[in-house]
């Protein structure tokens, strides 16, 4: 399902060709509406909840909004799949919900910190997942991202930003704090954990929160090093403290993953180490049809 707009634009979707989408059906709706969401689930074994709102520095400027679709969405599919006896609903969460790292790697039993309105929708819809089951025995689970980059993403996030501005010419970049680190995971192996915890045994995963990354911190700093070296373009990074610092409290200074309990339960494993990840990431901007999409410099809250 891909949400309503009169554009009746599918994103990213229309960029593929015809046998990218064969046995693909493309639904208009919103999960915000509970008949929308219901119509759209009808005959569905596996739901597959990947709808939010997802940008942080917004959600301080609209956060009913995150709430009504991050938490509020979640309530609609869970008392879809509900009544209509969804055999599997597997739930998106993020490693936001963690907040800056108490302890390193991090994994499942870490506390949940919210700290940003994004954050606390999320640790929401969490717990109403995690309530749904234990209240009713709704089949479902928790997976649990982090810092998922690949090609096609927004450049709210900071691969994609550091990416465009150096192959669109930039040699000084426009960036947040360079000390945060990341568990950033390659977007295939993203889509790989996915696939193992729709597909694993009900015994295996069922009322079960499982953390996705790749278990290699990285902070921004270095990224940029990296990418530099990678796209061979020199570079220097500068703050660009008015629209990207998040407020001193609300940011997150540390995340890196255990997904020991995935890889036990389901056998995943992440694939596609960062310089390789980044490799086809690049590779992928450098193409002038791609590039030529982003507003290159422009923060996307």
């Amino acid at each position: 399902m891909v949400q309503y707009n009169a554009f009746d634009s599918w994103g990213w979707l229309e960029t593929l060709d015809r046998r990218e989408m064969d046995g693909v059906e493309v639904v208009l709706g919103d999960v915000r509406d509970p008949g929308s969401v219901l119509d759209f689930m009808r005959g569905a074994e596996v739901v597959y909840h990947l709808a939010a709102l997802i940008g942080i520095p917004y959600s301080y400027r609209a956060p009913h909004s995150y709430l009504a679709t991050n938490a509020g969405g979640t309530l609609n599919i869970l008392e879809s799949a509900r009544a209509l006896g969804t055999r599997r609903v597997v739930h998106t969460s993020t490693s936001e919900v963690y907040g800056t790292a108490l302890s390193v790697p991090i994994d499942e039993r870490h506390p949940l910190q919210a700290q940003s309105p994004y954050s606390a929708s999320k640790v929401a819809a969490d717990k109403l997942v995690e309530s749904y089951h234990l209240s009713f025995a709704l089949p479902v689970v928790t997976l649990r991202p982090f810092n998922t980059y690949g090609p096609r993403q927004s450049t709210r996030a900071v691969i994609p930003t550091i990416v465009t501005q150096l192959l669109a010419g930039a040699r000084v970049l426009k960036l947040g704090l360079l000390a945060p680190t990341r568990d950033f995971t390659y977007v295939a192996d993203t889509v790989a954990a996915f696939l193992a915890v729709g597909g694993a045994p009900d015994e295996a995963v069922l009322g079960q929160v499982l953390n996705a990354g790749s278990g290699t911190e990285t902070s921004v700093g270095e990224l940029v090093t990296r990418i530099a070296e990678l796209t061979g373009c020199p570079v220097e990074a500068v703050n660009e403290e008015q629209d990207r610092l998040r407020p001193a409290a609300s940011e997150v200074f540390r995340l890196l993953s255990d997904s020991g309990e995935l890889r036990r339960r389901t056998g995943w494993a992440p694939a596609t180490s960062l310089d390789d990840g980044l490799r086809a990431t690049i590779g992928w901007f450098r193409e002038p049809a791609n590039l030529a999409r982003y507003r290159v410099g422009t923060y996307s809250v």
